[in-house]
């Protein structure tokens, strides 16, 4: 049985929570190991609450953190809690770059979570990896379950924060993830893929185009609230 304050510990640029409703209407009904190669915030890990996980970020910092989680709850995380709507971002230089949020007193931490979270990882058969998403899969096989949350595909130009890690998220790697997602489908693993709704991606998975749906979100990362909104995303499946 799930644990209802098993949940994000942090909020993460791009994070599913509040796609979770949408998200969930199609995820696999069965399925053995569970694998998230770009695991953020982890909304659809948490929300899943699998016995066999394989969690992967490029972001070292990151997964340093669930590492905390995991083994020294009383770690908290002050800054992600304090900075402006407690979001986690960086720039070209890997360099943190969300500005100071103006309360007075922040709910640092929610330690229900915290505790619920370090409880699950250490009941669970889970490994906790940093790098290249390409390898994190190797061993997946028949009947496991990927999830791709990746650095999305730009909507417009001047969408600079769309990899919220230095090393960039360009067209070379949007066709390798492709193509990975591809090989998966062909070792009978269920994939589920996150992605911007534009003519990059529609094309790359227009194989995909039968199972593939258009979700709303909301764009919430900008200092001026008038200037967020709803945007199409797709989820792409291969079932």
């Amino acid at each position: 049985m799930s644990n209802s304050n098993v949940k994000p510990f942090l909020k993460w640029a791009g994070g599913k929570r509040q796609l979770l409703p949408e998200i969930q209407k199609y995820y696999p009904t069965n399925f053995n190991k569970y694998y998230e190669p770009f695991v953020g915030g982890g909304a659809v890990a948490f929300d899943l609450q699998p016995s066999q996980i394989v969690i992967n970020d490029f972001n070292e910092e990151l997964t340093n953190v669930y590492q905390v989680i995991k083994n020294d709850s009383d770690e908290l995380i002050y800054l992600n809690k304090t900075c402006f709507n407690g979001l986690f971002r960086v720039n070209s230089k890997n360099q943190f770059n969300v500005p100071y949020a103006s309360n007075k007193n922040p709910n640092i931490v929610n330690e229900d979570v915290i505790r619920a979270d370090s409880k699950y990882f250490n009941d669970t058969d889970i490994k906790i990896e940093t790098g290249d998403f390409t390898k994190v899969t190797e061993d997946a096989k028949n009947g496991d379950f990927i999830y791709f949350d990746p650095p999305y595909a730009p909507v417009s130009e001047s969408a600079s924060f769309v990899s919220y890690t230095s090393g960039g998220f360009g067209v070379e790697e949007q066709t390798k993830l492709r193509d990975l997602f591809v090989d998966l489908d062909r070792r009978g693993c269920y994939v589920m893929l996150s992605n911007s709704s534009v003519d990059l991606i529609h094309e790359l998975y227009k194989d995909y185009e039968k199972t593939t749906h258009i979700i709303k979100a909301n764009r919430a990362i900008n200092s001026n609230g008038k200037k967020r909104g709803k945007v199409d995303e797709v989820l792409i499946m291969n079932y």
